[in-house]
């Protein structure tokens, strides 16, 4: 009798519970309204016609994006799958993965496609108000599949994947992110223009292939944005890094940034509209300090044949062209006023030309230089910039 109470309060209780299960279902329009909320810090904006829960699954039909850059248009997405959603605090959510449908559009014999669009660990603020790392919207990963542009009926360019990733630092210092783009491919063999087609043959750059990648930091406090790679790699031709590093670029500075982006897009005004803007970042600007950048290109063939495609439009080889190269460059840099560096870049040039490797131009200054020193040195004595930045220049190091 005892066993047989038991089972009834048992059955009952999971009845109720599923009964109520529906008031602690979650709220895909509530969700919806702050992603949008969140997305409208960078001046997009985004609708729905409806956003439905089932258990931790949200589908939102009909969804439209529209970005800052392109007022009055909209970009038709579609259905998005939000999968393992959450409640997170302060009224934000959290969804383990979100699936966009593929994009396959065509206009005449012209298209393009895009496969597997997703976001992994998807962070959507309660209160999207960007003061905090709390307050932004946030992602853990990105990632797509092949992405296809087809023009006159034939594959012009490709790219086999794209992935980025977002790592947060210990104590929500700051992130550290990466992306690469694998896989680029483009046909350069149908170019309508004669002069383009011929340089393009005889520089062997009817098909390139190569991969574009990503990776650097961002701590919040300070500011201080490392870019340690952004680097364009192709086979034949060779592979182009350049790195970065400044201070001051905080979440307060891009949240300025872009209440001055949207204020200038909200002025119908464009002269005027574009007048406020130079003003308003010149005075970000101020906020900013630079640490360091470089640009490196590793040669991987192209610049003999660049040589011998010059050299032969002028009626001399390509290793006559790297001699008179070498004789012009130390007159056209002496016009700078600029004589230690003169001496560098000379040495460099020639160097490279001679044995073609690497060419590098870095900025190392001993210490930090707040950004108005620069202006102030660009706009008073221009040819103190290289000694205020620390500029060198090597080859084949």
């Amino acid at each position: 009798m005892i066993h047989a109470r038991k089972t009834r309060l048992m059955m009952a209780s999971a009845a109720f519970l599923t009964l109520a299960g529906p008031a602690f279902a979650l709220d895909g329009a509530d969700m919806m309204k702050k992603l949008s909320a969140a997305l409208e810090l960078n001046g997009s904006k985004l609708s729905f016609d409806k956003a439905e829960a089932d258990g931790d699954t949200v589908t939102a039909t009909g969804v439209k994006l529209q970005v800052a850059t392109k007022p009055g248009q909209s970009l038709d997405i579609g259905e998005v799958t939000f999968e393992g959603v959450e409640e997170a605090d302060e009224g934000g959510y959290y969804a383990e993965t979100v699936s966009f449908p593929d994009v396959d559009a065509t206009d005449g014999k012209d298209a393009i496609s895009l496969k597997d669009i997703a976001i992994g660990g998807l962070e959507i603020p309660g209160n999207p108000s960007g003061d905090t790392i709390d307050d932004i919207l946030l992602y853990e990963s990105f990632s797509t599949g092949p992405l296809v542009l087809t023009v006159k009926g034939k594959e012009a360019f490709t790219i086999a994947s794209m992935e980025g990733n977002l790592t947060r630092q210990e104590n929500d210092a700051g992130f550290d992110f990466d992306a690469t783009i694998a896989g680029v491919q483009a046909d350069l063999s149908e170019m309508d223009d004669a002069k383009a087609k011929e340089a393009i043959e005889k520089l062997g750059l009817k098909q390139i292939d190569g991969k574009i990648s990503m990776k650097g930091s961002w701590e919040l406090k300070s500011g201080h944005l490392a870019l340690e790679e952004y680097a364009l790699d192709f086979q034949n031709i060779g592979r182009l890094n350049i790195t970065m590093d400044v201070s001051g670029y905080t979440l307060e500075f891009l949240k300025s940034m872009q209440e001055a982006v949207k204020a200038a897009e909200a002025n119908p005004n464009r002269k005027e509209a574009e007048q406020a803007m130079g003003l308003a970042m010149l005075g970000l600007m101020q906020q900013l300090t630079f640490n360091g950048a470089s640009i490196r290109f590793d040669d991987a063939s192209i610049t003999k044949k660049a040589l011998d495609f010059a050299g032969d439009q002028q009626g001399v080889t390509g290793e006559q062209l790297a001699q008179s190269l070498k004789g012009l460059v130390p007159i056209m840099m002496a016009q700078l006023n600029l004589p230690e560096l003169q001496n560098q870049v000379t040495a460099a040039v020639n160097a490279y030309l001679d044995s073609p490797k690497s060419l590098t131009i870095s900025a190392e200054p001993e210490k930090p230089v707040p950004f108005p020193m620069i202006m102030g040195a660009a706009m008073g004595a221009p040819n103190t910039i290289p000694s205020v930045l620390g500029v060198t220049v090597t080859a084949n190091d």
